[in-house]
């Protein structure tokens, strides 16, 4: 088993919270349109356009925005009043300024392993968004790099930790989504290493692997230290 030298960290709902805004700025997009159609079916119908816009659009609040307007113009079959479209631009607008908030042990972990591997930062969205909430943070010193992708596929990690001179197999990823954070890294040889977290977008939902000895799960980031330790040992044990 070759030594651990790299580890990736997601950015929204691994380091900081950003579902919640998503999911509240909903539950206004839903009230705004409650006189044309019930909840549960505006909620379907703009997952259904985000997944639909996902190639135009990409990830981040701007496409979700969009998805949101052309619900509205759908549902109401073209009548939108044109104030509603004023309040969701306005509330895109507030989650693009949103104060960041950490997550628990976000700040520390990352400190203390930066000085035995290098730490990444790989997040995925739109880059003026990733770059103000990164700055925002107040961890942006701490990475070795930081990688703002469109998506994250096996191709697209292989390229950036090539970029990094970075071997896969010695790799790690951790984030909240086993979708775009673990089952990518695990398909080309890393380690995937799954925090959930309490709100997923409904579209990053993915069932974990099964027989995967370089998967992992953890109840938050403060219990990553002692898995690094664990792998390093492990290393040593076998060596």
């Amino acid at each position: 088993m070759p030594r651990l030298t790299t580890i990736g960290f997601d950015a929204d709902d691994t380091l900081w919270h950003n579902e919640r805004f998503f999911q509240l700025t909903q539950e206004r997009f839903a009230e705004l349109l409650a006189d044309y159609a019930p909840r549960d079916h505006l909620q379907e119908r703009l997952l259904a356009a985000e997944r639909r816009n996902l190639g135009h659009y990409g990830f981040g609040i701007k496409g979700f925005v969009l998805s949101m307007i052309e619900t509205a113009i759908e549902v109401t079959e073209d009548r939108v009043p044109a104030t509603v479209i004023r309040e969701l631009i306005a509330a895109g607008q507030e989650m693009l300024a949103h104060p960041i908030e950490l997550l628990p042990h976000a700040g520390e972990v990352v400190e203390a392993l930066r000085h035995d591997y290098r730490v990444l930062l790989i997040t995925k969205g739109d880059l003026l968004d990733q770059e103000r909430k990164l700055a925002q943070s107040g961890l942006g010193d701490l990475f070795h790099g930081v990688e703002i992708v469109s998506d994250k596929t096996e191709p697209v990690y292989s390229s950036l930790f090539c970029r990094h001179g970075v071997s896969p197999d010695t790799a790690m990823m951790v984030g909240n989504s086993l979708k775009s954070d673990v089952l990518p890294v695990l398909r080309i040889g890393g380690w995937g290493v799954h925090v959930p977290h309490d709100l997923t977008w409904a579209l990053e939902h993915e069932a974990p692997p099964k027989g995967e000895e370089r998967f992992r799960t953890l109840t938050d980031l403060g219990e990553l230290e002692s898995l690094v330790t664990r792998i390093e040992e492990d290393f040593v044990a076998t060596r």
